[in-house]
C-alpha cells in the first residue's frame, strides 16, 4: 500500500472535499491506495521524526528489507521461475547470436545491430539491468564506440509509460488533478529514466520546473530481480570458495540506495542536503525542490537549462569550456567522499548537465550513500601511500579499511603492492588512474584473503563512472592527478589525529625528514582552489607548539639547526676566502663549507620558501603585521625558546669539540 503524506516543509493544498477531492488542509495521513500485490513491503520508519523533530507529522519512507521480500517470494516459486526464463532466454539468445556471428567472421564490437538489441534487451528486462547498461556507458575504455552510443540511450531516452497512469498518480500524490496544480504541463514527456519519467512545467506563480513521475508497478519489479540476485550471490559466497567479498551485503547496500530511490521525499531531502554541503563550490548548481508539489511518486523541482557533460560540440559551440567543468565535477566529488561522506553514488551523463551560464548542475539525488568518517581518513592515506609508493603503509590502510582482518599476515601483501604497481613505479601521479588501480587491485584480491566491504562498491562505481566521463571528453584526464592537491591539503590543514599522523609517516623515514615529500605536498596543495595559505601557517604552528605536534616539531628544529648551521659556515667559509684570496691575509685559515648533507637542507629550505612566496595568499605587504602577530603567539615563543637553545647547545658542543681536537 503506499500511505501519502503532506510533503515536508511544504504549505497545505486547499481543496474541496465536498466534491470528493483529497483535502491536505492539517492532516497528516490522507489517503492508503493499494499499489499492488506486495503490499507488505512498505513500512514506517522514525527518520523522518527523528529529522524534523516533529511528533505531529508521520513520514512514510519504503525500506528495502531482504527477509520481507524473501518471505514475499517463497510463497510464491512459479513467479520466481517465470522470471529467471524471462531473463534467461533473451540473454543466453544474444550471446549465442553474438558467438555465432564471431565464427562467421563478423566483427561483433563494431555491429550495430547487436549494439541495438543489447540495449533493448536491457530495456525490456526492468529497472535493475536498465542501471547496469547506464553504469557501462560511461566506459568508453570497456565498451566499444557503437554499443557505448547504444547505452547512452538509456540514461534518458527509455519508452515511456503513459500519460494517463501518470495524471493519476499526480492527482493521487497531490491531491488535485495536474492542470489544477501547474499553469502548463508538457503534453509528453520529455525524458524517461529507468524509475520514472520527466514532463516539463510551469507553477502558477511562474517557475519553470520538472516534473518527475514514477513507473508503475516499479517496486514489484524491483523486488523480484533482487531477490534473485541476491539468491544468487548466497550461492556464489557459499560454494565459490575463491569468493570471500561479502556478496550479498554489497547486493544489500545497492537495494538500500534503490529502494530510496523510490521514495521521492527521500530524494528531495538529498537534494536539499546536498545543496547544503556542496551548493557553496564554485560553479556547481543544484536545482531548487518545491515541496508543496512532491511526494513519494511525484518530485517537481527547478527546471535547468543545460547540456549532457558527454555532448561536447554542443558545449563547446556555447563557449563553455567541458574539461574545467570536469574539473568542478571532480573537486566536488573529492568533498564528498573525503570531506562530508555525503556522495552522489550516480553520476552518469544523464544527471550531469553544463547549464548556459557555464555551471556544473546535478540532477537525480535519488541514488546517494555516505561514508563513515574511518573510511574517509583512510581513503586519503591510501591515495598517499599510493603517490608515494608506501606499499607497507598501503597494506595497513586496507585493514583500517577492512578489506583485511587485523589479524591477517601483511608479509606476502606488501610485495605484491609493489607488484601490482611495478608498472607505475616510474610513473607519475598523471599517469595513474583510478580504473587502471582497481582492476589491478581486484585481480589481488583473488590471490589473497581480501574481501570487499559493501560500502566500496558505490563509492568505486561513483569515482569509475565520474571518470569514464572525464576519459570520454579528454582521454588524458586523469581523476588521480585532479585530486592529489585536494589530498594535500587536506594533509597539511586537517587537525584530525589520523591526518596528522600520516603527515609525520609520509614526511619521516627511518628518523630522516623527507624534505621532497615536504615540497611535493606544498607543490600540490597550492593547486587546490581553497588552499589557504594563512590557515596552513597558523594551524601548523598551533600543530607544532602542540603535545601532538611534539615529534615533527623536535625533527624540524634539528633540521633547520642544521640549515642555520649551513647557511653560517657557508657565509664564514666565503669571508675567509675573500680574506685569504682577495685580501691576500694568508694567515687566516680557510674555513670549511657546509657538508654536502648540510647543503642539501639548505637547499630544500630555500626552494620551500620560494614555494610559499608563489603559493596564493601570500603577501609580503601583510607579511611583515603577520610575523610580528606570530611572535606574540605562545607557541611560537615556544617554538623560538627551543630553536635557541638547541642552537646554543649545538655551539657549545662545537667549541668543546675544537678545543679538543686542537689539544
Amino acid at each position: 500500500m503506499i500511505v501519502k503524506t503532506l510533503p515536508p516543509n511544504s504549505e497545505p493544498i486547499q481543496d474541496d472535499s465536498r466534491n470528493g477531492k483529497n483535502s491536505r488542509g492539517g492532516l497528516d495521513v490522507i489517503d492508503v491506495v493499494p499499489e499492488n500485490d506486495i503490499q507488505d513491503l512498505v513500512v514506517l520508519s522514525p527518520r523522518f521524526l527523528a529529522a524534523r523533530n516533529d511528533t505531529k507529522t508521520v513520514q512514510p519512507e519504503t525500506l528495502y528489507d531482504p527477509v520481507t521480500i524473501a518471505g514475499h517470494y517463497q510463497k510464491k516459486p512459479l513467479q520466481v521461475l517465470g522470471r529467471i526464463f524471462a531473463v534467461l532466454r533473451p540473454t543466453l539468445s544474444l550471446a549465442f547470436g553474438m558467438w555465432s556471428d564471431s565464427k562467421r567472421g563478423i566483427v561483433v564490437k563494431n555491429d550495430r545491430r547487436r549494439a541495438v538489441q543489447l540495449r533493448i534487451l536491457l530495456t525490456q528486462l526492468g529497472p535493475a539491468y536498465i542501471k547496469i547498461g547506464q553504469a557501462l556507458s560511461t566506459r568508453p575504455d570497456l565498451v566499444p564506440p557503437v554499443y557505448l552510443e547504444e547505452l547512452t540511450k538509456l540514461q534518458d531516452q527509455l519508452p515511456p509509460f503513459a500519460n494517463e497512469i501518470a495524471y493519476q498518480f499526480i492527482e493521487e500524490e497531490l491531491g488535485a488533478p495536474p492542470q489544477e496544480v501547474y499553469a502548463e504541463l508538457s503534453p509528453q514527456p520529455i525524458a524517461a529514466a529507468s524509475l520514472g519519467q520527466v514532463y516539463k512545467g510551469k507553477l502558477k506563480t511562474g517557475e519553470e520546473v520538472a516534473i518527475k513521475v514514477q513507473r508503475p508497478d516499479l517496486r514489484e519489479r524491483i523486488t523480484i530481480d533482487l531477490y534473485i540476485l541476491r539468491n544468487l550471490a548466497a550461492w556464489v559466497q557459499k560454494k565459490v570458495k575463491r569468493v570471500r567479498s561479502d556478496l550479498v551485503g554489497i547486493l544489500d547496500e545497492l537495494g538500500d540506495r534503490i529502494f530510496e530511490e523510490m521514495d521521492y521525499i527521500h530524494e528531495g531531502e538529498n537534494a536539499e542536503r546536498f545543496f547544503e554541503l556542496y551548493g557553496h563550490i564554485k560553479d556547481v548548481y543544484v536545482p531548487k525542490i518545491y515541496w508543496e508539489y512532491t511526494n513519494r511518486r511525484v518530485l517537481t523541482m527547478e527546471w535547468i537549462n543545460g547540456t549532457k557533460l558527454t555532448q561536447t560540440e554542443e558545449i563547446t559551440a556555447q563557449g563553455i569550456d567541458a574539461r574545467y567543468l570536469i574539473e568542478v565535477g571532480v573537486q566536488c566529488s573529492l568533498r564528498q567522499l573525503l570531506e562530508h561522506g555525503f556522495f552522489h553514488a550516480d553520476p552518469h551523463p544523464g544527471n550531469l548537465l553544463a547549464t548556459t551560464d557555464g555551471k556544473l548542475a546535478y540532477l537525480d539525488f535519488g541514488m546517494m550513500s555516505e561514508i563513515k568518517p574511518p573510511q574517509r581518513y583512510g581513503l586519503i592515506e591510501a591515495i598517499v601511500h599510493v603517490v608515494n609508493r608506501d606499499f607497507e603503509g598501503l597494506a595497513k590502510d586496507y585493514v583500517k579499511l577492512d578489506f583485511l582482518s587485523p589479524d591477517t599476515d601483511l608479509t606476502p601483501i606488501i610485495p605484491a603492492f609493489g607488484r601490482v604497481f611495478a608498472d607505475a613505479q616510474g610513473a607519475s601521479v598523471a599517469e595513474l588512474n583510478i580504473k587502471s588501480i582497481t582492476d589491478e587491485l581486484s585481480a589481488l584480491m583473488y590471490e589473497y584473503p581480501f574481501r570487499v566491504p559493501p560500502y566500496y562498491a558505490l563509492i568505486i562505481r561513483s569515482l569509475v563512472t565520474l571518470e569514464g566521463i572525464a576519459i570520454f571528453i579528454d582521454p588524458n584526464f586523469k581523476v588521480l592527478s585532479e585530486a592529489y592537491p585536494y589530498v594535500s591539503k587536506r594533509l597539511l590543514t586537517d587537525p584530525a589525529p589520523q591526518l596528522r599522523a600520516s603527515l609525520q609517516d609520509l614526511l619521516f623515514k627511518d628518523n630522516r625528514f623527507r624534505w621532497n615529500r615536504l615540497e611535493n605536498l606544498l607543490k600540490n596543495a597550492r593547486n587546490s582552489q581553497d588552499y589557504d595559505f594563512n590557515l596552513v601557517l597558523n594551524q601548523g604552528i598551533e600543530f607544532l607548539s602542540s603535545e601532538r605536534g611534539a615529534f615533527i616539531r623536535d625533527k624540524l628544529v634539528d633540521e633547520s639547526i642544521n640549515g642555520l648551521d649551513a647557511l653560517g659556515k657557508n657565509v664564514l667559509h666565503n669571508f675567509t676566502y675573500l680574506l685569504r684570496e682577495r685580501v691576500g691575509l694568508t694567515a687566516v685559515n680557510e674555513t670549511p663549507a657546509a657538508t654536502f648533507e648540510q647543503q642539501q637542507t639548505l637547499e630544500h629550505i630555500k626552494r620551500i620558501l620560494g614555494i610559499l612566496r608563489e603559493t596564493q595568499g601570500f603577501d609580503p605587504v601583510q607579511f611583515a603585521p603577520q610575523i610580528a602577530q606570530l611572535l606574540v603567539n605562545p607557541g611560537v615563543q615556544r617554538l623560538g625558546q627551543q630553536v635557541a637553545s638547541r642552537f646554543t647547545q649545538k655551539a657549545l658542543a662545537k667549541i668543546i669539540r675544537q678545543l679538543l681536537t686542537s689539544e
